[in-house]
């Protein structure tokens, strides 16, 4: 009986996946495309450790999967749309709250790009009746007026830090499009929040932005294994070393007493 396999990159993955068996480690990100994502499960089913772990893993790839293990950690009323059914039963509900302007998220879309305003849930289903391009799923919930919008960088027990980002041009606050940012402290409360967003999804380390409404309620907005880092103190190669050295710490509390090779 061979001793356990150890992956740390993709590119080994892919040279070993048909040969993994129960017990054996694969810890690293794993770039599965999205009509692959079923090796997600495979993996799974037949014994494999993967670290990050795979609900991590999967929520980083989808901000609809993310609206449904974080619901409660989200601005109250996020919804997932997957069709014309869902969206007439969120009109509905959002009309009876008195519910405006709303955000839309495209579940796969990165970078503000597939964030859009709408000035209640009855433009956006005239929108997309008219539409030949399904939109489908994607992530509603009301817009926040006013609301900080705050990145976290959080690398397991190695560093933490907080930057606020705003735009005065419009509400995408990503730096990319004309943001500003500026550092942020965050209080015992919001760190406990963080903690709690982290633990919900097995994430060992992780990006992730927050909003933070006019009363000082705080919301989950995403959260991702990895992500830009402009605006912080860290730059991404520390970031990414850190994320090895997690990845490594995980093998080690693993292995305590011997550790396999790595391959």
């Amino acid at each position: 009986m061979r001793s356990p396999l150890v992956i740390r990159t993709n590119s080994q993955f892919r040279r070993n996946y048909l040969h993994l068996k129960s017990g054996d480690v694969v810890a690293c990100i794993l770039n599965i495309k999205p009509f692959e994502e079923y090796l997600f499960a495979e993996l799974v089913d037949r014994g494999v450790i993967l670290f990050p772990p795979v609900l991590s893993q999967l929520a980083t790839r989808s901000k609809c999967f993310q609206a449904r293990i974080f619901v409660d950690f989200m601005i109250p009323d996020t919804r997932v749309i997957t069709g014309r059914k869902d969206l007439v039963l969120a009109m509905n509900e959002y009309s009876k709250k008195g519910i405006g302007p709303v955000i839309t998220k495209l579940d796969r879309a990165d970078c503000g790009l597939g964030i859009n305003r709408w000035t209640d849930c009855e433009e956006l289903f005239n929108h997309v009746t008219f539409s030949t391009k399904p939109l489908w799923p994607l992530v509603l919930q009301p817009f926040v007026e006013d609301a900080l919008d705050i990145r976290v960088v959080w690398m397991g027990e190695k560093y933490s830090e907080a930057y606020w980002r705003k735009n005065s041009c419009g509400f995408r606050n990503n730096l990319h499009f004309g943001g500003k940012s500026g550092p942020y402290e965050l209080n015992k409360k919001e760190m406990t929040f963080c903690k709690a967003v982290m633990e919900r999804g097995k994430f060992p380390y992780a990006h992730i932005d927050l909003l933070k409404d006019p009363e000082g309620r705080i919301y989950l907005s995403e959260i991702s294994l990895f992500g830009g880092t402009k605006g912080a103190r860290i730059d991404s190669f520390t970031c990414s070393k850190l994320r090895k050295q997690v990845e490594e710490d995980f093998l080690n509390t693993l292995y305590c007493n011997e550790r396999p090779t790595t391959i």
